[in-house]
C-alpha cells in the first residue's frame, strides 16, 4: 500500500507551493551564457570591475582573499629546510592539540589541527562526555577569526600604541589611586566558568577590594537560575538529558539551535531518534512556539502560538496534570483538548519525559519546574544537582551597573569579552556613561562598539593562542591549550589581571598549581600530578570522581498566586515581536566572519541579512511579500520574509546584525534590533507587544539559497510515520532500488575500496556544522551577497530545506546534498578534456589544472552539486598596487588558513565535493605504514567529523562488516533519482516522524 507521507507535496517556497514553480527567484538567476560571458569576463565593463572590488572589500580577511594571495606569482620561491627540526613537527603531517572553544557562554571540547605550526582546522573531541566529538557551525568557523587582520595588534592608550610596560604602569597607578580614595570600579565580564580564571579574578579583587565583579550574558538564563533557587533552594541551571526522555515538550526553547548547550542537546536528542541497529522506538517531540525555529522544524508536532500565550498554556498544562494526579487544582480558564491530551501523554510517560521553556520569565520557569516535579522527571531527564555552568549572569546586575555608571557612583570600568553598547537594550545609555569615565580599560580581542570608547586597550589573545581551563558542567573539566604563539603583541586577559595584582607568575603555571591543589585529589588513577596533568592535557578533558547528594524536593509555596497572576494577565493586542539568535550569527560576536555571514539560516535559507518573518496569512492581509521593506513603530526598518509556520499576529527578527564597528566584513550588515528587547521582573525578555507595522514603498533584495534547487515533484525527500514504519520498514520508500538494473551499462566493479556516504535524515537537524567544516577543510571561497543572489555560491555541501503540508503549520525536512559520486556519472562522459574522471575506488575526481570551464559537467549533473569558480582569484588587479607598502605581513597571515592538502582552485574551473580524498589517502597511508588493514570508522570526512548528531556515515561499501554496508542494506535506504541510473555512492535513510497518522 502506498504510504501517504511518500506522496506528500514538498515545496521549497510559498511561490512554488502556489504556482508549481518559483518564478520570482528564477528571475534572479544568472543570465544566458553569452550575457554571462560579457558581464563576467569583459575587463572593460565598468560595472564588472566595480563588483569585483566590492566583493574583495566585502570578504575582508576571508578565504576568498586567502585564495588570491596563495596563488600570487612570485619571482623567487625558496624552500628552506629546518636546521634543527622541532621534535613535534613532521613536514607534511598534521598535529592535533586537545583544547576548548569558548565564545562568551558557548563551549565545545575540540582538537586543533595544525600543519607546520599553523592551525588550519577545528575538529570535535570524541573523549568529551559533554560534546562527544560534535561541533557547531560557529565552532568550525572560529578558526578563521584567528587570522582576522582587524584584531587589536598591540596595547594602546587614547588610540596611540604603547608598550605593555607603559600600559601596566599607567593602569596600576590608576587602580591604586582608586583604591586609596575608596572609589568604586567594576570588572565586567561574561559568565566565567573557568575555575582558574575565577581564582585569578578573586586574587585581583583581593588586591583591589574597591572593584566589584559583574557578569553579563546578553542572552541570559536568569529566570532558570532564580526559579531553581526558589523551588529547590539551589540556584543554577539544571542538567537537561534529552536522551532520557521518551516525550519532549518545549515551549519556545530552541534547544537544537541556541538554547543553553545545543551541541550536547543535538546529540542527546538524535540518540533517542535513531532507528538503526534494530531499534524500533524513538522519542516524541512537541513544540509550542511563534517563530519556526530549528528545534520546531524538527518536532513531530508543532503548535504555533503567540509568546504571550505560552504562560497560560503552561499553567493549564500544570492544572491538568494535577487533576490526573488526583489533587486539588487551581481555578483557571478551561484547557483545550490538545492540552488535556498532552497532559495525559505526559502523565503516562512520567519519569521519562521532559518539559522545557525558553522564555526568560521566572513565573513561567517555576511552573515548568512544578510540572517536571509532578511528572517525577528530576533525577532522570533533568538534575538540579548536576548543573550547566555556562550562563550564570543575573540581568538585574547590569541594570544596577548602568545606574551606577550614570550617577557617577562607579568611577572606572574594566571590560572583557562583552559588548553592551551594541547588544544591551539600553546600549546607547551605556555608551554615554562610558564616555564620561576618566579611567576605562578594554581587554577585548578585537574592536567592537564598546571597546572603541575605552581609554586603554589591553588586547586579549584568541582562544587558539591561549591557555585556560573550563568547567562547563558540574565536575566536567576541560583544558584549553594554544595551537600557535600569539600572532600579534597581545596578552591573555588572565595574565593582565595577574600582572595588575602584583603576581609574577605566568597563567599556565597558575593553572597547573590550581589543578594540583584542587583537582588532582579528586582522582585515583594517577600516582603523581605530572602524569595526571600530562594525561588531562593530552585528552583535553577530565571528569572528577565526585558523588552528588542533593535531595530534590519542591519547596515553593504560593503557586496559586502565581497562577492567578498569569490568569489575570490581559491579552495583548496588535502584533507581538520576538527577537532571537540565529543559528548562524548568534549574538553577533562573529559578525566579521564571512563563513558565518554566508551560512544560510537553516529554516529561511537566507544569508548576509536579518529580516522580519511574517506569517503567510498576515502577509496576505497586509499585501506584503518577501523583500518588502516595512517600518516598525520603534523606528526600525526591516525587509519582510514570509515564513510558513509563523504564528498569526506575530513577527520575529534575528539579533546579531547591524554591527557598526567590527571589521569590513560585518560592518553595517543588517539591522541592530537589540533595543527591541525589554526588562520584565528584572529579567531580559525577548518579546514585545503592541507592535505596529507599516508597509513602505521600498524593496530589498535578500540572498536566499534554497530556491536555487528544486525537487521538481520527484521523490528526493522520502518520509513515513513511525506507525507505518513499524508495520513496514520500507514505508515511504516502497520504490527502494526499483531501478537498480535499469541501465544499459554494466555495473562497475571496484576490487579494493568503494567509498560511500549514508545520510540519516532522521538524525540530521539542519544545523549547518557540516557545511562550514567542509568550507574550512577544502578551501572553499566566500562569494558575497550579490553573488549568492545570482546563484553563484560555492558551498560543496548544501542543506536543502523542504516544507510539506499547510503554509500555516508545515512539516519541515532537511536534506544534506553533496556530490553523489555516481558510478555511472553523467558529468564524466560530457567533459571534452577528461577533467572529471572516475577513480578505481568509486570517487568522482576533478583534475583542476585540466578543466577549461566549459561547465558541461555542471549542466549534465542532475543533482546540481558542481560549483563554477566565477571569480578572478589570480588576477594581478585584485591585489593592491602598493602591495609591499600596505601589508606584506598581513597577506602572509591571510594565507595561513589554507589547507595545504587541498588544491587552491583558480578562476574558471568546476569544483565540488571530493569526499575528502586527502583524508582517505592519509588513512590508507597510515594503515600501510602500520602493516594492517583499514579499520571501519578510521577515516572520517570533514562533514562527518563535525556533525553533532552523527547523521553522516562514511566508509568502504566493499567492507561487508562496516557500518555503512549495514546501513545500505536497510529498507529505509535509498538513492537520489534512482530512475536515471546514475548509481550514486551516496545514499539516504528515510525520515521517520513519530506521529499518530500518516499525514500528521
Amino acid at each position: 500500500m502506498d504510504n501517504l507521507l511518500s506522496m506528500k507535496k514538498h515545496w521549497k517556497s510559498l511561490a512554488e507551493r502556489k504556482n508549481g514553480s518559483d518564478t520570482p527567484e528564477k528571475q534572479s538567476l544568472p543570465k544566458g551564457n553569452l550575457e554571462q560571458i560579457l558581464d563576467i569576463f569583459d575587463n572593460g565593463n565598468e560595472k564588472t570591475q566595480s563588483n569585483r572590488r566590492d566583493f574583495l572589500k566585502l570578504c575582508g580577511y576571508s578565504l576568498a582573499i586567502g585564495t588570491v594571495l596563495a596563488s600570487c606569482e612570485n619571482s623567487v620561491q625558496k624552500a628552506i629546510p629546518y636546521l634543527i627540526k622541532p621534535e613535534e613537527i613532521t613536514p607534511g603531517k598534521a598535529n592535533y592539540y586537545a583544547s576548548s572553544y569558548v565564545n562568551g557562554s558557548e563551549y565545545c571540547s575540540i582538537l586543533i589541527k595544525t600543519r607546520e605550526g599553523r592551525p588550519i582546522k577545528i575538529e570535535g573531541n570524541d573523549l568529551s562526555s559533554v560534546t562527544y566529538g560534535g561541533t557547531s557551525a560557529r565552532v568550525q568557523a572560529s578558526i578563521l577569526e584567528l587570522y582576522d587582520t582587524s584584531r587589536y595588534k598591540n596595547p594602546s592608550k587614547d588610540e596611540q600604541k604603547i608598550s605593555w610596560e607603559e600600559l601596566d604602569q599607567d593602569i596600576l597607578q590608576q587602580l591604586n589611586h582608586l583604591k586609596e580614595n575608596n572609589e568604586s570600579a567594576v570588572l565586567l565580564t561574561p559568565t566565567i566558568y573557568s575555575p582558574s580564571t575565577k581564582a585569578v579574578i578573586n586574587s585581583f579583587l583581593i588586591s583591589f577590594p574597591n572593584v566589584n565583579w559583574v557578569q553579563y550574558d546578553n542572552r541570559s538564563a536568569t529566570a532558570c537560575i532564580k526559579a531553581n533557587e526558589l523551588c529547590f533552594g539551589k540556584a543554577g541551571i539544571c542538567d537537561y538529558r534529552f536522551d532520557y526522555a521518551d516525550l519532549i515538550v518545549s515551549f519556545d526553547a530552541d534547544f537544537l539551535g541556541n538554547w543553553l548547550m545545543p551541541v550536547e542537546h543535538i546529540r542527546q536528542y538524535t540518540k533517542k531518534r535513531k532507528l538503526s541497529d534494530g531499534n524500533t522506538s524513538m522519542s516524541r517531540h512537541i513544540q509550542f512556539e511563534s517563530r519556526m525555529s530549528l528545534t520546531g522544524s524538527n518536532a513531530d508536532y508543532r503548535i504555533p502560538v503567540k509568546p504571550s500565550e505560552q504562560a497560560m498554556l503552561v499553567a493549564q498544562l500544570y492544572n491538568e496534570i494535577l487533576k490526573l494526579k488526583g489533587i486539588e487544582s487551581y481555578s483557571i480558564s478551561v484547557a483545550s483538548d490538545d492540552i488535556r491530551e498532552l497532559a495525559k501523554n505526559l502523565w503516562e510517560n512520567r519519569g521519562k519525559s521532559l518539559v522545557v521553556a525558553g522564555e526568560n520569565d521566572v513565573n513561567l520557569q517555576i511552573l515548568i519546574n512544578a510540572i517536571n516535579y509532578e511528572l517525577e522527571n528530576y533525577g532522570t531527564s533533568l538534575r538540579i544537582d548536576k548543573q550547566i555552568l555556562t550562563k550564570q549572569a543575573i540581568d538585574s546586575d547590569m541594570e544596577q551597573l548602568l545606574s551606577d555608571l550614570t550617577t557617577g557612583k562607579t568611577k572606572a570600568l574594566i571590560s572583557y569579552g562583552v559588548n553592551p553598547v551594541y547588544d544591551y537594550f539600553k546600549g546607547e545609555d551605556f555608551g554615554r556613561a562610558i564616555k564620561k569615565l576618566s579611567f576605562s580599560v578594554s581587554l577585548d580581542m578585537a574592536p567592537n562598539e564598546t571597546s572603541t570608547l575605552f581609554k586603554y586597550i589591553a588586547p586579549d589573545n584568541h582562544f587558539i593562542e591561549s591557555w585556560n581551563d573550563l568547567e562547563p558542567k558540574t565536575s566536567r573539566y576541560s583544558l584549553m591549550q594554544p595551537g600557535i604563539r600569539p600572532l600579534f603583541d597581545t596578552r591573555q586577559f588572565q595574565t593582565s589581571l595577574l600582572a595588575w595584582s602584583g603576581q609574577e607568575t605566568d597563567y599556565l603555571q597558575f593553572i597547573k598549581k590550581h589543578w594540583e591543589e584542587e583537582l588532582y585529589p579528586l582522582q585515583t588513577s594517577y600516582p603523581n600530578f605530572t602524569s595526571f596533568w600530562n594525561n588531562s592535557l593530552q585528552q583535553g578533558v577530565f571528569e572528577a570522581q565526585t558523588k552528588s547528594v542533593f535531595d530534590t524536593k519542591f519547596k515553593l509555596n504560593g503557586l496559586g498566586e502565581l497562577i492567578d497572576t498569569i490568569a489575570n494577565t490581559p491579552k495583548s493586542s496588535g502584533f507581538e515581536l520576538q527577537v532571537y539568535e540565529s543559528v548562524a550569527m548568534g549574538d553577533g560576536k562573529m559578525a566579521n566572519n564571512p563563513w558565518i555571514q554566508e551560512l544560510p539560516d537553516p529554516v529561511t535559507k537566507i544569508c548576509w541579512d536579518n529580516y522580519l518573518t511574517v506569517s503567510p496569512k498576515q502577509a496576505e492581509e497586509m499585501d506584503l511579500e518577501t523583500g518588502d521593506l516595512v517600518a516598525l513603530n520603534s523606528g526600525v526598518k526591516l525587509p519582510v520574509y514570509v515564513l510558513p509556520g509563523q504564528a498569526y499576529n506575530t513577527v520575529a527578527v534575528a539579533l546579531g546584525y547591524g554591527r557598526t564597528n567590527c571589521g569590513v566584513v560585518g560592518k553595517n550588515v543588517g539591522v541592530n534590533v537589540s533595543k527591541l528587547s525589554r526588562l520584565k521582573n528584572n529579567c531580559r525578555v525577548d518579546f514585545s507587544t503592541g507592535i505596529e507595522i507599516s508597509k513602505t514603498e521600498e524593496k530589498y533584495e535578500l540572498a536566499m539559497t534554497q530556491t536555487h534547487h528544486s525537487m521538481e515533484g520527484r521523490a528526493i525527500v522520502r518520509e513515513a510515520s513511525l506507525g507505518d514504519y513499524l508495520n513496514d520498514p520500507a514505508a515511504g520508500n516502497e520504490a527502494n532500488h526499483a531501478y537498480e538494473n535499469a541501465g544499459i551499462y554494466k555495473k562497475p566493479n571496484f576490487p579494493n575500496h568503494h567509498w560511500g556516504l549514508v545520510v540519516d535524515l532522521n538524525s540530521c537537524v539542519g544545523c549547518g556544522a557540516c557545511s562550514i567544516a567542509c568550507q574550512a577543510e577544502n578551501n572553499v571561497p566566500v562569494v558575497g551577497k550579490k553573488e549568492v543572489i545570482r546563484a553563484h555560491e560555492m558551498a560543496w555541501i548544501r542543506i536543502d530545506r523542504y516544507f510539506s503540508g499547510t503554509d500555516f503549520n508545515p512539516s519541515v525536512t532537511f536534506q544534506p546534498v553533496m556530490c553523489q559520486h555516481c558510478d555511472n556519472a553523467p558529468c564524466e562522459n560530457v567533459c571534452p578534456v577528461a577533467a572529471t574522471t572516475h577513480s578505481s575506488e568509486g570517487l568522482n575526481q576533478m583534475a583542476y589544472n585540466r578543466c577549461i570551464g566549459t561547465r558541461y559537467c555542471g549542466n549534465n549533473c542532475p543533482y546540481k552539486v558542481r560549483r563554477f569558480n566565477w571569480f578572478d582569484y589570480t588576477k594581478a588587479d585584485s591585489i593592491p598596487n602598493n602591495l609591499h607598502d600596505v601589508a606584506e605581513m598581513t597577506i602572509d597571515l591571510k594565507r595561513m588558513v589554507l589547507n595545504p592538502d587541498v588544491t587552491v582552485r583558480a578562476k574558471g574551473v568546476i569544483e565540488k565535493c571530493s569526499m575528502c580524498v586527502q583524508r582517505i589517502q592519509e588513512g590508507k597511508l597510515n594503515a600501510k605504514i602500520d602493516g594492517r588493514k583499514l579499520r571501519d570508522g578510521e577515516i572520517k570526512t570533514a562533514c562527518q567529523q563535525a556533525c553533532p548528531s552523527g547523521a553522516i556515515i562514511f566508509g568502504d561499501l566493499n567492507d561487508k562488516d562496516s557500518q555503512i554496508a549495514k546501513e545500505t542494506l536497510s529498507k529505509r535506504n535509498y538513492h537520489l533519482l534512482e530512475e536515471i541510473h546514475t548509481l550514486p555512492s551516496v545514499s539516504y535513510l528515510t525520515k521517520i516522524r513519530n506521529t499518530k497518522t500518516n499525514n500528521s
